[in-house]
C-alpha cells in the first residue's frame, strides 16, 4: 500500500524523493506528496491527487530544493483521497510527518490535542502524530527523544518518518507493524518503506526491526530497540540477482517465486494486524461501516484466484458464520443472478485486468450488491479503481505464468477479510481472532519450514516422469488446494490432472485408478483425517500409487505403493496455505523432468485480458 521515502544529504534530494516514489507505484496509491527543508530553514510541501507524475509536474512548475526531505504515496484509510488528506502532514510549519499504517486511538488523541489548541486540517489519523510530536517537543526538544515518548501513546500499526525545522540535520523514524529500511550512502543516508525505492542511490541497507526508533543523519545512523537500548542492525549488501526481473540463483522464475512466499506473506500481513485483531481500516475508510451490514458474500474470480475464493468460502462460513457463494467469473457474467440482500461482492485477481472478472464487477454494479471489494496484486489496475474497497496482496511482480506467491497472498488476504467481517459483525467465537492473528504472525516461518521439503519433493517428482494422468484428492478446505495442485501440474508439465473431493471417489473417479495413475492427497490432522484414511485404502486396494502430504502428527507412514511426505503441523484454519507449498514444488520438479518451458507454458498468458 502506502510508500515512504526520506533522505538527508549534501545535495538537493528532491529528485531522489520523486524517483523513490515512482519505484513504489506498484503498491497502489491515490495521492502523493513531499516535504523538503530548504536552505532558508523553511518547510515547503507539494501534494497532488493521482499519480506521482502529477506531483513531479507540480515540482517542475514550482521548484523546491533542499538537503533534507520526506515523501509519501497514500492509500486512503481515514479520509477521502484529497490533497488536504495527502501526506506529508505539518504541525505549525515546524514538524512534518509521513506515515504508513493505522492509528487505532486517533479519535481520542485528536480530542486531547484539540483541547491543547491544535487545529486539524485533515480527516486522517496521521495528523494526530505530527501534532503529538510537536507538543512533545516542548518538553523534550530532541526529535528522537520526542518520538520515543510519543509512540508510547500510539495504538495500532505504523511506519513513520519525521523532520523538523529545529533540527535540520536529521530525520527520525519508527517502525511498529509496518516495514522500514535505511539506505546507507557516502555522506548521505536514506529511508524507505521498501528497499526498491532506494536502489538508484545505494546497494547497502539496514532493516529496522519491530519497535525500532532510528535517527538518520548524513554521516551517522543511530537505532534504539523497543526497550530503549541503543543497538546495531546488520548491514546487508543488495545484489542485482535479487531484482524481481532476474532469476538470481534460481533456475526458473517460478522456483524463485515459490521461495519468495515467506517474505511476501510477511509483507501482506504488515500494517494489518493489531496486537490480537485485524485492523479493519486496512480495507478502506468505509470498511467498518460497510462490513457491519454484510449478511452474505459473493466471490467471483478465474483460475487460481477462483481456487482461493473456494477456500475462503469454508473460512467465511465456518469462522465468521457468513453465507458465501463462489463462482467462476466467465459463468457469473452470463447468467441471470439473484442477489441476496446485503451481499458483499468480492472479486479476486492477480493482475486486476482479467477480462471476465472485470466484466463481472461491472455487471455486479447493476445488480444491487451492497458494495464491492477487490483482492488484487496491482494497485493501479482497473479492478482496484472500480471497486469500493481494496486489499492489496503485495506479492510483488510475478513473472512465472503459473501463479504461486500471488495465490498464497490471496489466501492470506481472504483470511484477513474473514476475521475482519467476523470482528465487525461479532460472529467470531471467543478467542478465535486472537488465536488466528498469532498463527498468522507465525505463518511466514511455517512456510519457510515447508520450503525445506524441497529436496524430498524433488525426489518424489521422479514417480511422475513417465506418467500421463494424475488424480488429486482433498477434503473440506483442502479440496480447493487439491484443485490448485492439479491446475499447477497440468499448466506446466502438461500431465492431465484432475481434482476431486476425496469422498467422491466411489462416485466415479475410482474407475480410473490403477498403477499407472498416481493419486496425490493432502492430509492435515483434522476431524476429516480418519475418513480420508479410508479413501486412501480404497485407492491402494485398486493398485493406485499414493503420494500423501500429511501432517507430521497424522500417524501416516510409508508402505508399499504409499509415499508419505511429512508437512509441519499448523493450525487447521491455515493449513490450506501451508499445503499449497509442496504441491507447487511437486508441479515444478515434474515439469523440469518433463523438459517443458516452466515459466512460459504453451498456450497460456500471464494475464487473461480478453475473453
Amino acid at each position: 500500500m502506502c510508500g515512504i521515502v526520506g533522505a538527508v544529504a549534501e545535495r538537493n534530494i528532491t529528485a531522489i524523493l520523486i524517483e523513490g516514489l515512482k519505484r513504489l507505484e506498484y503498491r497502489g496509491y491515490d495521492s502523493a506528496g513531499l516535504a523538503v527543508l530548504t536552505q532558508d530553514g523553511e518547510l515547503q510541501r507539494r501534494r497532488r491527487i493521482g499519480k506521482v507524475s502529477e506531483l513531479e509536474a507540480a515540482v517542475v512548475a514550482e521548484p523546491v530544493a533542499g538537503r533534507l526531505g520526506i515523501a509519501h504515496t497514500r492509500w486512503a484509510t481515514h479520509g477521502a483521497p484529497t490533497e488536504g488528506n495527502a501526506h506529508p502532514h505539518f504541525s505549525g510549519h515546524e514538524v512534518a510527518v509521513v506515515h504508513n499504517g493505522i492509528i487505532e486511538n486517533h479519535e481520542a488523541l485528536r480530542e486531547e490535542l484539540k483541547g491543547l489548541g491544535y487545529v486539524f486540517a485533515s480527516q486522517t489519523d496521521t495528523e494526530v502524530i505530527v501534532h503529538l510530536i510537536h507538543h512533545t517537543l516542548k518538553s523534550l526538544p530532541d526529535l528522537a527523544d520526542a518520538l520515543k515518548a510519543a509512540v508510547k501513546r500510539l495504538h495500532g500499526a505504523y511506519g513513520l518518518a519525521l523532520i523538523s525545522t529545529h533540527q535540520p540535520d536529521r530525520l527520525v523514524a519508527a517502525r511498529s507493524g509496518s516495514p522500514l529500511v535505511i539506505g546507507l550512502g557516502l555522506g548521505e543516508n536514506f529511508l524507505a518503506s521498501d528497499q526498491l525505492a532506494l536502489r538508484q542511490v545505494t546497494d547497502r541497507f539496514m532493516y529496522l526491526e519491530e519497535g525500532d526508533i532510528a535517527e538518520i543523519r548524513r554521516d551517522q545512523v543511530r537505532i534504539w530497540d523497543q526497550g530503549g537500548r541503543e543497538v546495531q542492525r546488520e548491514t546487508v549488501q543488495y545484489h542485482e540477482g535479487a531484482e524481481a526481473a532476474d532469476k538470481g540463483q534460481y533456475r526458473h522464475f517460478m522456483l524463485k517465486e515459490i521461495h519468495e512466499q515467506p517474505r511476501v506473506v510477511q509483507r501482506t500481513l504488515e500494517g494489518r494486524l493489531g496486537t490480537d485483531h485485524v485492523l479493519v481500516q486496512a480495507f478502506g475508510p468505509q470498511a467498518a461501516e460497510l462490513f457491519a451490514k454484510v449478511r452474505n458474500v459473493q466471490i467471483v474470480a478465474c483460475g487460481t484466484s477462483y481456487h482461493a475464493g473456494m477456500v475462503a468460502r469454508y473460512w467465511l462460513e465456518s469462522l465468521a458464520g457468513i453465507p458465501c457463494q463462489v463462482e467462476v467469473a466467465s459463468e457469473f457474467r452470463y447468467r441471470k443472478v439473484v442477489v441476496q440482500p446485503d451481499t458483499l461482492f468480492v472479486s479476486i485477481s492477480q493482475s486486476g485486468e482479467t477480462a471476465d472478472t472485470l466484466a463481472a464487477l461491472r455487471n455486479a454494479k447493476e445488480l444491487g450488491f451492497l458494495g464491492s471489494l477487490a483482492i488484487c496484486n496491482v494497485g493501479i489496475s482497473s479492478l482496484v479503481r472500480e471497486s469500493d474497497l481494496t486489499l492489496l496482496t503485495l506479492a510483488g511482480p510475478e513473472i512465472g505464468v503459473a501463479s504461486t506467491k500471488a495465490f498464497t497472498t490471496q489466501l492470506v488476504s481472504l483470511m484477513l477479510l474473514t476475521l475482519a467481517l467476523g470482528q465487525v459483525r461479532g460472529t467470531l467465537a471467543a478467542g478465535v481472532e486472537a488465536e488466528l492473528v498469532e498463527e498468522l504472525r507465525r505463518l511466514p516461518a511455517r512456510l519457510g519450514e515447508a520450503l525445506a521439503m524441497d529436496a524430498t519433493v524433488e525426489k518424489i517428482a521422479e514417480l511422475f516422469a513417465d506418467k500421463h494422468h494424475t488424480l488429486f484428492l482433498g477434503r473440506g478446505a483442502q479440496y480447493p488446494v487439491a484443485m490448485e495442485g492439479a491446475l499447477k501440474l497440468k499448466e506446466i508439465s502438461y500431465i492431465h490432472a484432475e481434482a476431486y473431493p476425496a469422498g467422491e471417489l466411489k462416485h466415479g473417479p475410482l474407475a480410473l485408478v490403477d498403477n499407472d495413475m498416481p493419486v496425490v492427497t493432502v492430509a492435515p490432522n483434522n476431524e476429516l483425517l480418519e475418513k480420508l484414511k479410508s479413501n486412501l485404502q480404497e485407492v491402494r486396494a485398486r493398485g493406485g500409487e499414493l503420494v500423501v502430504f500429511a501432517d507430521e502428527q497424522a500417524g501416516l507412514s510409508n508402505g508399499e505403493g504409499t509415499h508419505v511426505i511429512q508437512v509441519p503441523h499448523i493450525a487447521d484454519a491455515l493449513a490450506p496455505i501451508l499445503y499449497t507449498i509442496p504441491l507447487q514444488l511437486l508441479s515444478y520438479y515434474v515439469a523440469v523432468l518433463k523438459g517443458t518451458d516452466v515459466d512460459q507454458p504453451r498456450n497460456l498468458a500471464k494475464s487473461v485480458t480478453v475473453e
